[in-house]
């Protein structure tokens, strides 16, 4: 996967300056060209006496735009590319602009009710993550206040299946571009501990995640440094707090293999990933 052009999706509030900051950041370590793009609502067709009416309304939409754009310019910089885009849905016309300006990688915030330093998805996201033709990077609530001077690592939440293999590679050459180590994880259910021979079977199962892991890093090996770790613990969420994470790491999920290929289809691991990140996550479209 290449990374030349970063699509950041951008509103006047908090989450939009979340997800700028970290585009910025992700624009700036891979040299890419950097398109901040504001979706604003069409005006409503109004024949007859009310025209004037929807003239106004257009007019304010207008100078909404105009002055969302300013604060963009103010976050991002003089180089980067400010557009405006007329779509109902936010997320759907970021897709639609995905597409047509060759972006690689589409970047929002998280929705505003989530809590600080988690991701949280609003329909935003949610029109993301289940169309676009690229992949789709969150940034967590509060990104902005702490940004760290660089991303410093690369994490993949592994898991063995149709399109792993490709995932791994992928989530290598973005490495690769960004001048990162590449880290390999795996979370163990530990659905088993009451059985009799809970111990015995939960024993397996990191046996064989660490065998599955070891097999999906061979070829990036050969390029870079990856480390392998699997996390265990009775849910999605208490196995990823037993890992080590870095607000200055980059997480990647796969899409789920339910969904159409080369497109985003976020599936219920990933979801749960995302819910318990505490660094922004990168999910990837769906690989045959």
């Amino acid at each position: 996967m290449k990374i030349e052009t970063v699509l950041s999706g951008f509103v006047p509030e908090p989450r939009g300056r979340d997800g700028l900051t970290l585009a910025r950041l992700l624009a700036g370590q891979s040299g890419a060209r950097l398109q901040v793009a504001y979706v604003k609502a069409p005006a409503w067709p109004a024949p007859g006496p009310a025209r004037a009416e929807a003239g106004a309304w257009a007019a304010f939409l207008d100078e909404q735009a105009e002055a969302t754009l300013a604060q963009a310019r103010e976050l991002a910089g003089e180089d980067a590319d400010l557009l405006t885009y007329t779509q109902r849905g936010s997320g759907r016309g970021l897709v639609e602009l995905a597409r047509k300006r060759g972006a690689d990688v589409v970047v929002i915030g998280s929705a505003p009710r989530g809590r600080r330093g988690r991701i949280s998805l609003g329909s935003t996201a949610d029109q993301l993550l289940h169309s676009s033709p690229v992949p789709v990077l969150l940034a967590p609530r509060g990104y902005a206040d702490d940004v760290p001077p660089a991303l410093t690592r690369l994490t993949v939440a592994y898991r063995r299946g149709p399109g792993a293999d490709e995932t791994v590679k992928a989530a290598a050459r973005i490495a690769a571009a960004l001048d990162l180590p590449l880290r390999l994880v795996t979370l163990v259910m530990a659905t088993y501990r009451r059985h009799p021979l809970g111990g015995e079977m939960m024993a397996g199962m990191r046996e064989q995640a660490m065998m599955d892991l070891t097999a999906a890093a061979r070829g990036p090996r050969r390029r870079h440094q990856v480390d392998l770790e699997v996390l265990e613990g009775r849910t999605v969420g208490a196995a990823m707090r037993m890992g080590d994470w870095e607000r200055s790491e980059l997480i990647i999920c796969a899409s789920s293999s339910a969904g159409p290929l080369r497109r985003v289809f976020l599936g219920d691991t990933s979801i749960k990933i995302v819910r318990a990140a505490t660094c922004p996550v990168m999910i990837l479209t769906r690989q045959p």
